[in-house]
């Protein structure tokens, strides 16, 4: 890919750290769609006229999926939240200003929440905008054909649709309640047998609340 196709990694110790943070845990497949999400959120907040901090932009793209990968994982909480964890834990241990840690800390976190991130401040929004493009194909045709295939020639996807479907599975299937009322939900409906989700009215309706 050539500079004048994409926005550049940030040339920073930071990034530098964030990025072999990222190659020493997770699998190729979560790396290259890391790297894909900073380009295309980047990419995205260009089109748009968007001010952003690319530091932590790329920290919260690189991050966002660690909730997936055995080091970093738990079984407590939403995947989403472990990653956020791990990024604000990093951007602050490096000396970052915690409301920018913080602004990494949302954008992990509601990745997978449609609609409201792209409420919020452009390196939340972004993040987002990166995953559904990579993930979902939402905005696919904002980004010119050139930039994308300059992307993905960088960071290759093969075989990414079903890979990435057995990444989500493999990451959550150990904590299905945390799937309550997200997206992932229907992940592990597809991929788990047995799998139960939780329904939203039934548990207003068998609350101890008597009415």
């Amino acid at each position: 890919m050539t500079d004048q196709d994409r926005p550049a990694v940030p040339d920073s110790a930071l990034a530098a750290e964030a990025t072999e943070l990222v190659r020493a845990a997770a699998t190729p497949l979560i790396y290259h769609h890391s790297r894909r999400v900073y380009y295309f959120g980047a990419l995205r907040g260009q089109r748009d006229g968007l001010r952003f901090d690319p530091e932590i932009l790329y920290v919260a793209a690189m991050f966002h999926d660690l909730g997936l990968t055995e080091r970093y994982r738990r079984t407590d909480q939403r995947f989403e939240i472990d990653g956020a964890d791990e990024a604000r834990r990093f951007l602050l241990a490096n000396g970052i200003a915690e409301h920018l840690a913080e602004l990494a800390w949302a954008g992990i976190a509601l990745h997978t929440t449609p609609e409201i991130p792209l409420h919020m401040a452009p390196e939340i929004a972004l993040v987002t905008r990166g995953v559904e493009l990579d993930v979902l194909g939402l905005g696919y045709h904002e980004i010119a054909d050139e930039q994308r295939a300059a992307v993905v020639a960088e960071h290759p996807r093969p075989d990414f649709k079903r890979q990435i479907l057995a990444a989500f599975t493999d990451g959550i299937k150990g904590r299905p309640g945390t799937t309550f009322g997200n997206v992932k939900a229907d992940v592990l409906e597809h991929f788990v047998p047995g799998f139960q989700r939780g329904d939203f009215v039934e548990v207003i309706q068998n609350s101890g609340w008597p009415e």
